[in-house]
């Protein structure tokens, strides 16, 4: 592929978002200079770190620049500090309202195990070794974005938040699922709580509907309870699973713990094709951890290799820094959080570094016996 060039909006947020976003911005840069590409990186305050700079988590320069861009890299937002705020206010309705303003009504989460890290996963490596699901979670709708009202206080305090689906936020989402699985294992389970919830008993009616498009993909469904249970009894029976809102919120950060850590998961949120995607690791903030370069960038870098090939239709460059890693993960390379007996422990900004350098031994390899060698 020849030289390319694309705008890259980077919101480092709060806590250990902007330690880990700058590796992971440092990998992409390498990647332009060895591929012959050139990525731009305009950077904008969101989150806490808005209010307290604009007194809004997210301004409207932030949003323009996002906007206008190809693609947004974020690092995390939130923290105590901000959490006597009305709910309106704080960092989190900065992002829900970037997802609204962008028309982010799909994001995927991918939940790898590498080898490497078998050790560190709960569960035994016979029931979780070469586990690779995708959870599709719609974004848009449910109860997030329904009403929410707190009323009274002490003993005659009532709260009430509303979850409402449309047939057609349901039915753009789950032809993504599918569309992802047929390229995958042909296997999509959607997850519901259709025995209790009215918009459950519409989403698998939907669903099912969409899976008539694609007879080549196995449909089953399972309870959200089920589902829960069954990732931690047989996660390698899932490919791709589709759902909603608020389950696809929990499920995913439960299947992260498979692979040992959440702070080793990327995702994606997306609209629209030819409209900007959002890419952030999936972890918070961790406020405890900020400035000490002790987190782990992993989820970062991950979320920037999800961009190179989401976005831009990059997977030689995607693969060329996730091979480094995975170099450095078999070399026993570590930050505190997936550490093992004997493991060579880096802090945050010296596993970048060492990921930096496996690159361009990798490229110095390259050049003397070819790709692929």
């Amino acid at each position: 592929m020849g030289q390319i060039l694309r705008t890259i909006a980077v919101l480092p947020g709060d806590g250990i978002g902007p330690e880990v976003t700058r590796g992971a911005v440092e990998l992409l840069q390498d990647s332009a200079a060895t591929f012959s590409h050139r990525f731009e990186f305009r950077e904008f305050p969101f989150g806490g770190s808005a209010i307290d700079q604009c007194g809004d988590p997210l301004p409207a320069e932030t949003l323009a620049g996002c906007k206008s861009a190809d693609a947004i890299l974020l690092g995390a937002i939130g923290g105590p500090r901000w959490d006597a705020l009305p709910l309106n206010r704080r960092p989190e309705s900065g992002l829900l309202r970037l997802r609204k303003e962008l028309g982010l009504y799909i994001n995927l989460r991918p939940i790898r195990l590498r080898h490497s890290l078998q050790g560190i996963s709960p569960l035994r490596a016979d029931r979780v070794s070469g586990c690779d699901i995708e959870i599709v979670r719609e974004l848009a709708g449910d109860i997030y974005f329904g009403e929410h009202e707190l009323h009274g206080e002490n003993g005659n305090a009532r709260a009430r938040d509303v979850a409402a689906y449309t047939s057609a936020e349901v039915e753009r989402v789950a032809r993504y699922a599918f569309e992802r699985a047929a390229a995958r294992r042909q296997h999509v389970t959607s997850v519901d709580k259709a025995n209790v919830l009215s918009t459950s008993v519409l989403w698998r009616q939907t669903v099912s509907s969409v899976a008539r498009e694609f007879p080549g993909v196995t449909l089953d469904h399972l309870y959200v309870d089920n589902a829960a249970m069954q990732l931690l009894l047989r996660p390698k029976q899932f490919d791709v699973i589709l759902t909603s809102n608020m389950f696809g919120d929990i499920l995913s950060d439960e299947a992260a713990a498979l692979a040992g850590s959440i702070g080793l998961i990327p995702s994606l949120s997306r609209g629209r094709e030819g409209l900007p995607a959002l890419y952030e690791p999936i972890h918070g903030s961790a406020p405890s951890l900020a400035g000490k370069d002790v987190a782990c960038p992993l989820g970062a870098i991950f979320s920037a290799t999800l961009m190179l090939g989401e976005s831009f239709g990059l997977a030689t460059e995607a693969q060329h820094i996730e091979a480094a890693v995975d170099r450095m993960l078999d070399s026993g390379y570590r930050t505190m959080d997936i550490a093992e007996p004997g493991s060579r422990l880096l802090r945050c900004s010296e596993f970048t570094a060492q990921v930096r350098h496996e690159m361009r031994d990798a490229l110095v390899h390259s050049e003397r016996y070819g790709w692929g060698v």
